[in-house]
């Protein structure tokens, strides 16, 4: 078992940037051999779940939802158990909550069906 935690979420004017933060206890990256690739997620008031990016294990490979891409970064620190969005030029339409997502596979995947624990998440709340 897995559990996610996210923060660094808040209040921001558009243009602006923030750093989410997802940390991973349980089973983490670093124990028992188990490798995951992670995803950022977010849901806004009345609509579905979308993918942001997604990171495989290793880091080599990243992907970004078309809305955020050339704006927000994935990264991660298997040795942190952390996996980090960094969000830059932040627009009102980025208002959402943020959910960082573990999948037991060492590719990423945008699918969120394919991840097997969720974090709570986070508000990202982007004011024009």
């Amino acid at each position: 078992q897995v559990q996610l935690v996210e923060s660094g979420g808040g209040l921001v004017q558009a243009g602006g940037s923030l750093r989410l933060s997802c940390a991973a206890s349980g089973r983490t990256f670093s124990s028992y051999g188990i490798t995951y690739s992670m995803g950022w997620f977010r849901q806004a008031p009345g609509k579905e779940r979308e993918f942001v990016a997604a990171i495989s294990w290793t880091g080599g490979n990243t992907y970004y939802a078309d809305s955020v891409k050339g704006r927000f970064t994935i990264s991660r620190d298997n040795a942190k158990n952390t996996v980090y969005l960094q969000m830059n030029s932040l627009k009102p339409e980025d208002t959402a909550v943020y959910y960082c997502a573990a999948r037991r596979r060492p590719q990423a995947d945008p699918a969120p069906f394919s991840y097997d624990y969720w974090g709570q998440g986070t508000q990202v709340t982007v004011s024009s």
